[in-house]
């Protein structure tokens, strides 16, 4: 028997990742980062400019613009999200009938983006939102969510909760379906309450599945864009205008595509950044089972 037989089929079945990899990931990377030192318009020849597309960027007010959006929105979405997400997992764990209750909640992240925005659109609505309708039966004056510049950005971030709500439960569950009940029978024999085995034992042993939905959530968070685009358009007055609604405007509105590259690979460096530190950090709080 060929010993090299296992090792060819190995690679013949992971081939359709690698070579989508390689087309779809590396190679745009690879390209962007040429063309964010040149001053290509999209169309004919272009020059290599060095930095000045980089020097450039920093210089522009929208940029700094659409960076402080993004960061508040993924100041709001990463650790509201990540415990509500945690919270319907728990609560869902345990109680018949939970498939049915997973299939409900992971509906919205199957559903195209653009619709969800419509549907906020209407739920979101100022003036005949069925939000401020339920508020002002509560005696609550409801705000103008998508055209007050002090609320479009949690309006965003209310409808990107609710929608990646269902991806990262399903993840929570997966984690606490894996600790072994053992853990919780030792506990019960030692006369913890339920608080206690939250504390000493469900937390800590979440802390690996924790750490990959932060890490995935804050990338999200980043890349907001759809959002943006079909609910508020990057208004008002640029108040949800986020850095890749930025890139985006400045390749196919603009037609700066050396700039936009530019900008793309700085949203690359600060992502690939604060997920470095992450790792960094993990043996301080994430604890695996050994």
């Amino acid at each position: 028997m060929n010993r090299n037989r296992p090792n060819v089929w190995g690679y013949f079945f992971i081939a359709p990742q690698l070579i989508g990899l390689l087309i779809f990931s590396l190679i745009p990377l690879v390209y962007a980062f040429t063309l964010s030192f040149t001053d290509w318009n999209g169309f004919g020849d272009f020059q290599f400019i060095g930095l000045a597309n980089y020097i450039e960027q920093f210089q522009n007010p929208e940029f700094w613009k659409a960076m402080l959006n993004t960061i508040y929105y993924m100041v709001l979405v990463v650790p509201i999200g990540i415990f509500i997400s945690l919270i319907l997992s728990i609560g869902l764990n345990k109680i018949k009938g939970k498939e049915i209750y997973r299939v409900f909640f992971f509906m919205p992240v199957v559903t195209s983006s653009v619709s969800v925005g419509i549907i906020f659109m209407w739920i979101l609505n100022g003036d005949f939102g069925i939000l401020n309708q339920l508020l002002a039966l509560v005696g609550i004056d409801g705000p103008m969510w998508l055209t007050d510049t002090k609320w479009v950005i949690p309006s965003i971030a209310i409808l990107s909760i609710w929608w990646g709500l269902g991806y990262n439960m399903v993840i929570f569950l997966a984690g606490l379906q894996g600790i072994s009940k053992s853990y919780y029978e030792a506990a019960s024999i030692d006369g913890a309450n339920v608080f206690q085995k939250f504390r000493h034992i469900t937390l800590p042993l979440l802390t690996p599945t924790t750490f990959f939905v932060t890490i995935m959530t804050i990338i999200s968070s980043f890349q907001v864009f759809d959002q943006a685009f079909v609910m508020t358009q990057g208004g008002p007055a640029k108040a949800s205008y986020t850095i890749v609604f930025h890139i985006y405007e400045q390749a196919f509105v603009d037609f700066t595509m050396g700039q936009s590259s530019s900008a793309a690979i700085i949203l690359f460096i600060i992502i690939l950044i604060f997920t470095l530190i992450q790792f960094k950090f993990q043996d301080r709080w994430v604890f695996y089972e050994k």
